[in-house]
């Protein structure tokens, strides 16, 4: 069995990291190598067992895209078959109180990735460059925000809102133009909000989950009735090794879970979930812990994901339905309390009171 060399971007980090678990246990033909910076988000704990449990196949580099050198080095060391690209600043909050760093990452780190890229695939033999694929992986945000219908399909014009979708909206069109100026072999994929295991927990669902878990306060931005499609992390893992697999070169896909609901929905169903499994006595429910905040400048009010691209042409649709995976991710938390501590660091507590501390209730 031949095996094929990835190259993992941000493995460190929430889907990365979820990518690199799920492939090398159910595909024992791709060894990774994971590229990770190990940011505030980054968390290289996550794979310790890796190393010894795929035997070879598994490989970390501590360094950044950004790093010309670091990466020229990589790619002499290695022959890789893929890259999948999934570091980036990603978070929108962070984004408004310093887009600097996201300017750096997302827009200049994805430069400095697809020069290596490349220059290593100019020097392939024609039978290795026919089968190299580099996979990147970008969000539903670039498209801005819906109204109460309609759907994001492939085709809908860019028109990212904050720092953050307007940093990836330019690595998607960077990604793009070295594909029709140069013919490097590329993928884009538009996911929309992913939840599950290993997620930083500044992010919606794990925020929530800890917060109902230490009975503190639950800030919901505005009124609560944001819509966003929620995608479970396993399953768009799924989805992005079909894109690689089977995915026509140059082609843009949508990857959606299917699943629109409200932020203020998601909050109370976790206020539920977590009492539940915690065993609190009926009556003493965390839903009124729920405290809306002044609402984040730009907030886009929907999105949702017509996936029927990736559906019809790659045959790949959701394994698991919301409220399910939603249930495991809950467990997830409650089972890994010393993952949660390593987190929760100073520098998280800081960026909590810096994003949320002045902004007045409602």
């Amino acid at each position: 069995m031949a095996i094929k060399t990835l190259l993992v971007t941000g493995g460190a980090g929430f889907i990365g990291t979820n990518f690199i678990i799920n492939t090398l246990q159910s595909d024992p033909s791709f060894r990774i190598v994971n590229l990770d910076a190990v940011t505030y988000a980054g968390h290289p704990g996550n794979l310790d067992g890796l190393l010894h449990q795929y035997d070879g196949r598994y490989r970390f580099v501590h360094g950044d895209i950004r790093d010309a050198t670091c990466l020229a080095t990589l790619f002499e060391e290695e022959s890789f078959d893929g890259v999948f690209h999934f570091a980036a600043e990603s978070h929108v909050d962070r984004s408004i109180h310093g887009p600097e760093a996201f300017i750096k990452t997302n827009v200049e780190g994805t430069f400095r990735l697809l020069e290596a890229c490349l220059l290593r695939w100019k020097h392939h033999g024609l039978d290795e460059k026919a089968h190299f694929r580099f996979v990147h992986v970008s969000t539903d945000e670039v498209y801005g925000s819906l109204g109460p219908e309609g759907f994001f399909t492939e085709t809908t014009p860019y028109d990212p809102s904050s720092p953050y979708s307007a940093s990836k909206a330019a690595s998607d069109h960077l990604v793009k133009a070295y594909h029709r100026t140069y013919g490097l072999p590329v993928l884009v994929t538009n996911c929309s909000n992913n939840y599950g295991p290993f997620q930083f927990p500044e992010k919606l669902i794990p925020l929530m989950i800890l917060n109902i878990m230490d009975q503190k306060p639950l800030p919901v931005y505005g009124d609560g009735k944001n819509v966003r499609d929620w995608l479970y992390v396993v399953d768009h893992c799924d989805a992005l090794l079909e894109v690689f697999c089977k995915g026509r070169i140059g082609e843009t896909y949508n990857i959606g879970g299917g699943a629109e609901r409200e932020n203020i929905k998601i909050v109370r169903l976790l206020c539920d979930m977590v009492d539940e499994k915690l065993g609190r006595p009926k009556g003493q429910g965390s839903r009124q812990l729920i405290t809306f905040v002044t609402d984040r400048p730009g907030h886009d009010r929907r999105y949702a994901i017509d996936a029927s691209k990736i559906g019809r042409e790659l045959g790949w649709a959701p394994r698991y339905r919301f409220e399910d995976a939603l249930e495991r991710t809950v467990a997830w938390y409650l089972e890994n309390a010393a993952w949660v501590d390593t987190i929760r660091s100073g520098d998280y507590r800081k960026w909590i009171e810096a994003n949320y501390g002045d902004r007045t209730s409602g």
